[in-house]
Protein backbone atom coordinates (compact mmCIF):
# COMPACT_ATOMS: atom_id res chain seq x y z
CA UNK A 1 0.00 0.00 0.00
CA UNK A 2 1.32 3.43 -0.66
CA UNK A 3 2.26 5.58 2.13
CA UNK A 4 -0.28 8.15 2.97
CA UNK A 5 2.30 10.21 3.46
CA UNK A 6 3.13 10.74 -0.09
CA UNK A 7 -0.38 11.03 -1.48
CA UNK A 8 0.02 14.74 -2.09
CA UNK A 9 2.79 16.26 -3.28
CA UNK A 10 3.77 19.76 -3.98
CA UNK A 11 7.23 20.66 -6.04
CA UNK A 12 6.43 24.62 -5.96
CA UNK A 13 6.01 26.52 -2.57
CA UNK A 14 2.42 28.14 -2.54
CA UNK A 15 3.53 31.17 -0.68
CA UNK A 16 6.09 32.61 -3.26
CA UNK A 17 5.59 30.48 -5.73
CA UNK A 18 9.07 29.42 -6.17
CA UNK A 19 9.90 25.55 -7.34
CA UNK A 20 11.35 24.01 -4.43
CA UNK A 21 14.55 22.33 -3.84
CA UNK A 22 12.29 18.57 -3.79
CA UNK A 23 8.99 17.48 -3.42
CA UNK A 24 7.68 18.82 -0.94
CA UNK A 25 4.83 16.29 1.22
CA UNK A 26 2.15 18.48 3.50
CA UNK A 27 1.16 14.81 5.39
CA UNK A 28 4.96 14.01 6.10
CA UNK A 29 5.48 13.75 10.09
CA UNK A 30 6.49 16.94 11.63
CA UNK A 31 5.77 19.13 8.52
CA UNK A 32 5.14 23.14 9.13
CA UNK A 33 1.32 24.07 7.18
CA UNK A 34 2.99 24.29 3.48
CA UNK A 35 0.49 27.91 3.01
CA UNK A 36 3.82 29.37 5.61
CA UNK A 37 6.92 28.53 4.36
CA UNK A 38 9.10 31.09 2.02
CA UNK A 39 11.95 30.06 1.61
CA UNK A 40 13.30 26.49 0.64
CA UNK A 41 16.90 25.91 1.36
CA UNK A 42 19.73 23.38 1.81
CA UNK A 43 23.18 23.51 3.77
CA UNK A 44 25.90 21.35 4.64
CA UNK A 45 27.73 21.57 8.54
CA UNK A 46 31.21 21.78 8.05
CA UNK A 47 32.79 18.86 8.44
CA UNK A 48 29.45 17.31 8.17
CA UNK A 49 28.66 14.22 5.40
CA UNK A 50 25.11 14.59 5.43
CA UNK A 51 23.16 17.47 3.54
CA UNK A 52 19.63 19.24 5.72
CA UNK A 53 17.19 20.99 4.43
CA UNK A 54 15.49 24.29 6.07
CA UNK A 55 11.79 25.23 5.25
CA UNK A 56 11.75 28.84 6.44
CA UNK A 57 8.00 29.26 7.87
CA UNK A 58 6.33 32.38 8.58
CA UNK A 59 5.31 30.27 11.67
CA UNK A 60 5.55 32.53 15.29
CA UNK A 61 5.12 31.70 18.98
CA UNK A 62 1.16 32.95 18.56
CA UNK A 63 2.03 35.46 21.59
CA UNK A 64 5.02 36.99 19.87
CA UNK A 65 4.68 40.57 19.76
CA UNK A 66 8.39 41.65 17.92
CA UNK A 67 8.62 43.29 14.74
CA UNK A 68 9.32 39.88 12.57
CA UNK A 69 6.25 38.26 13.89
CA UNK A 70 3.83 41.86 13.53
CA UNK A 71 5.43 42.26 9.79
CA UNK A 72 4.64 38.39 9.03
CA UNK A 73 0.64 38.77 10.51
CA UNK A 74 0.29 42.48 8.37
CA UNK A 75 1.66 40.81 5.24
CA UNK A 76 -0.64 37.55 5.59
CA UNK A 77 -3.54 39.27 7.16
CA UNK A 78 -6.82 39.14 4.65
CA UNK A 79 -4.44 38.50 1.76
CA UNK A 80 -5.02 36.14 -1.18
CA UNK A 81 -1.69 36.50 -2.42
CA UNK A 82 0.41 37.82 0.19
CA UNK A 83 3.50 40.39 -1.18
CA UNK A 84 6.14 38.67 -1.06
CA UNK A 85 8.34 41.73 -0.59
CA UNK A 86 6.74 42.53 2.63
CA UNK A 87 7.16 38.73 3.88
CA UNK A 88 11.18 38.63 3.32
CA UNK A 89 11.21 42.30 4.68
CA UNK A 90 9.92 40.35 7.66
CA UNK A 91 11.95 37.72 7.64
CA UNK A 92 15.22 39.54 7.62
CA UNK A 93 14.28 40.82 11.42
CA UNK A 94 15.35 38.45 13.58
CA UNK A 95 13.68 39.63 16.78
CA UNK A 96 17.49 39.27 18.51
CA UNK A 97 20.60 39.94 17.54
CA UNK A 98 23.01 39.28 20.45
CA UNK A 99 24.57 36.38 22.17
CA UNK A 100 23.52 37.86 26.39
CA UNK A 101 20.31 36.70 27.80
CA UNK A 102 17.95 39.72 27.83
CA UNK A 103 15.27 38.78 29.73
CA UNK A 104 13.32 38.68 32.76
CA UNK A 105 11.16 36.10 34.16
CA UNK A 106 12.45 33.58 36.12
CA UNK A 107 16.15 34.54 35.33
CA UNK A 108 18.08 33.21 38.35
CA UNK A 109 16.24 29.33 37.30
CA UNK A 110 17.01 29.64 33.54
CA UNK A 111 20.65 30.77 34.00
CA UNK A 112 21.17 27.45 36.47
CA UNK A 113 21.45 24.03 36.45
CA UNK A 114 20.01 21.67 38.15
CA UNK A 115 21.63 19.56 40.84
CA UNK A 116 20.80 15.85 40.26
CA UNK A 117 22.06 12.58 39.40
CA UNK A 118 22.12 12.64 35.21
CA UNK A 119 18.89 10.84 33.94
CA UNK A 120 19.68 9.30 30.43
CA UNK A 121 16.44 8.86 28.52
CA UNK A 122 16.19 7.06 24.58
CA UNK A 123 12.65 8.43 23.55
CA UNK A 124 11.70 12.30 23.88
CA UNK A 125 8.18 10.18 25.01
CA UNK A 126 9.59 8.54 27.75
CA UNK A 127 11.06 11.64 29.80
CA UNK A 128 7.65 13.83 29.13
CA UNK A 129 5.86 11.05 30.79
CA UNK A 130 8.15 11.17 33.79
CA UNK A 131 7.41 15.12 34.37
CA UNK A 132 5.28 16.14 37.01
CA UNK A 133 1.74 17.55 36.39
CA UNK A 134 0.41 20.62 35.27
CA UNK A 135 -1.71 20.39 38.54
CA UNK A 136 1.45 19.48 40.66
CA UNK A 137 3.58 22.63 39.47
CA UNK A 138 0.83 25.35 39.41
CA UNK A 139 0.37 24.23 43.07
CA UNK A 140 3.78 25.47 43.79
CA UNK A 141 3.01 28.92 42.82
CA UNK A 142 6.20 29.97 41.16
CA UNK A 143 6.76 33.41 41.13
CA UNK A 144 8.16 34.62 37.93
CA UNK A 145 10.62 37.21 39.08
CA UNK A 146 14.27 37.64 37.99
CA UNK A 147 15.48 36.61 41.38
CA UNK A 148 12.85 33.48 41.19
CA UNK A 149 15.53 30.38 41.69
CA UNK A 150 14.88 26.53 40.97
CA UNK A 151 11.86 24.37 42.38
CA UNK A 152 13.16 20.92 43.56
CA UNK A 153 11.18 19.30 40.39
CA UNK A 154 13.81 21.65 38.65
CA UNK A 155 16.88 19.82 39.70
CA UNK A 156 16.35 17.18 37.56
CA UNK A 157 19.29 16.84 34.47
CA UNK A 158 18.40 14.75 31.92
CA UNK A 159 20.00 13.22 28.67
CA UNK A 160 17.32 12.81 26.19
CA UNK A 161 18.34 11.37 22.53
CA UNK A 162 15.79 12.94 19.55
CA UNK A 163 15.35 14.75 16.56
CA UNK A 164 15.57 18.45 15.52
CA UNK A 165 11.99 19.13 14.17
CA UNK A 166 12.05 23.11 14.23
CA UNK A 167 13.86 25.86 15.92
CA UNK A 168 13.51 29.71 16.34
CA UNK A 169 15.01 32.78 17.70
CA UNK A 170 13.40 34.59 20.69
CA UNK A 171 13.74 38.24 21.67
CA UNK A 172 15.82 37.17 24.74
CA UNK A 173 18.55 35.64 22.45
CA UNK A 174 17.44 32.27 23.71
CA UNK A 175 17.78 29.57 20.94
CA UNK A 176 14.12 27.33 20.81
CA UNK A 177 14.69 23.84 19.92
CA UNK A 178 11.49 21.85 19.21
CA UNK A 179 13.09 17.93 19.78
CA UNK A 180 11.14 15.09 19.09
CA UNK A 181 10.69 11.28 18.55
CA UNK A 182 12.22 9.17 15.79
CA UNK A 183 9.98 10.26 12.74
CA UNK A 184 9.02 6.59 12.58
CA UNK A 185 7.68 6.58 16.00
CA UNK A 186 4.11 6.89 17.07
CA UNK A 187 2.63 8.58 18.02
CA UNK A 188 4.58 12.03 17.13
CA UNK A 189 5.84 14.36 20.26
CA UNK A 190 8.01 17.22 21.06
CA UNK A 191 8.89 19.24 23.41
CA UNK A 192 10.88 22.52 23.85
CA UNK A 193 14.39 22.54 24.61
CA UNK A 194 16.46 25.80 24.79
CA UNK A 195 19.85 26.69 23.61
CA UNK A 196 20.39 30.02 26.59
CA UNK A 197 21.34 33.16 26.00
CA UNK A 198 24.83 33.63 27.36
CA UNK A 199 24.52 34.46 31.52
CA UNK A 200 27.58 36.77 33.09
CA UNK A 201 30.94 34.72 32.76
CA UNK A 202 30.84 34.93 36.33
CA UNK A 203 27.89 32.51 36.62
CA UNK A 204 28.47 28.82 37.78
CA UNK A 205 26.79 27.72 34.55
CA UNK A 206 27.90 30.10 31.98
CA UNK A 207 30.79 27.85 30.51
CA UNK A 208 28.24 25.08 30.50
CA UNK A 209 25.63 26.91 28.46
CA UNK A 210 28.70 28.83 26.39
CA UNK A 211 29.95 25.60 24.80
CA UNK A 212 26.72 24.32 24.29
CA UNK A 213 25.52 27.63 22.09
CA UNK A 214 28.65 27.89 20.47
CA UNK A 215 28.61 24.63 19.21
CA UNK A 216 24.87 24.85 17.92
CA UNK A 217 26.10 27.77 16.12
CA UNK A 218 28.83 26.47 14.45
CA UNK A 219 26.85 23.73 13.44
CA UNK A 220 24.52 25.99 11.59
CA UNK A 221 27.06 28.90 10.78
CA UNK A 222 25.19 31.21 8.37
CA UNK A 223 21.82 29.05 8.86
CA UNK A 224 21.32 29.59 12.29
CA UNK A 225 17.11 30.52 12.86
CA UNK A 226 16.31 34.07 11.55
CA UNK A 227 12.48 35.60 12.08
CA UNK A 228 10.08 32.51 12.23
CA UNK A 229 10.36 28.95 12.98
CA UNK A 230 13.11 27.15 10.86
CA UNK A 231 11.66 23.58 9.83
CA UNK A 232 14.13 20.27 9.64
CA UNK A 233 11.90 17.72 9.29
CA UNK A 234 11.96 16.78 5.59
CA UNK A 235 15.35 14.61 7.15
CA UNK A 236 14.82 16.04 10.91
CA UNK A 237 18.24 16.45 12.59
CA UNK A 238 19.13 13.75 15.03
CA UNK A 239 20.46 15.23 18.37
CA UNK A 240 21.66 14.47 21.83
CA UNK A 241 20.86 17.19 24.64
CA UNK A 242 22.04 17.24 27.89
CA UNK A 243 20.25 19.77 30.19
CA UNK A 244 18.17 20.62 33.41
CA UNK A 245 14.78 20.46 33.44
CA UNK A 246 12.52 23.54 33.55
CA UNK A 247 9.06 24.24 34.04
CA UNK A 248 7.73 27.22 32.13
CA UNK A 249 5.49 29.11 35.18
CA UNK A 250 5.00 31.88 32.30
CA UNK A 251 3.46 30.18 30.20
CA UNK A 252 1.05 27.65 32.66
CA UNK A 253 -1.76 29.60 31.78
CA UNK A 254 -2.64 31.27 27.81
CA UNK A 255 -1.39 29.86 25.17
CA UNK A 256 1.69 27.42 25.24
CA UNK A 257 5.34 27.77 23.22
CA UNK A 258 5.81 26.30 20.43
CA UNK A 259 5.51 26.62 16.44
CA UNK A 260 1.52 26.37 15.82
CA UNK A 261 2.01 23.24 13.09
CA UNK A 262 3.65 20.94 16.05
CA UNK A 263 1.32 22.35 19.03
CA UNK A 264 -1.25 20.07 19.24
CA UNK A 265 1.55 17.72 19.64
CA UNK A 266 3.33 18.99 22.32
CA UNK A 267 1.93 17.83 25.16
CA UNK A 268 4.12 19.72 28.23
CA UNK A 269 5.07 23.18 28.72
CA UNK A 270 8.14 21.53 30.48
CA UNK A 271 11.53 22.19 28.98
CA UNK A 272 14.81 21.41 29.31
CA UNK A 273 16.35 24.53 29.54
CA UNK A 274 19.06 25.70 29.47
CA UNK A 275 20.66 23.06 27.25
CA UNK A 276 24.37 22.51 28.74
CA UNK A 277 25.28 20.19 25.98
CA UNK A 278 24.12 19.27 22.06
CA UNK A 279 25.46 16.85 19.85
CA UNK A 280 23.95 17.49 16.38
CA UNK A 281 23.63 15.64 12.89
Amino acid sequence: MRDLHQIRKLTKIPLTGKKAKAPLYPLQVGMPSVDSIHEDIVFKPRGARTKYRVLRTTEVDTYEKTDSAVGFASALQGQKAPPVASIKAAARKPPSTGDDFSGIDRKAAKLSTGTGKLQVYKDVSDMIASLPTRDAMVKLKIPLGQTSGRTKPEQRTIQVTGFLYAASREADNDFHLIVGRDPKATPPMYMTMEVSGLPPASFPAFGAINAARTGYKKFFGSKLPLAGYDYYSTNPIPVVIQGSLFWDATHSTGQAPGPPSLKPHMPTIWEVHPVTSIKLG
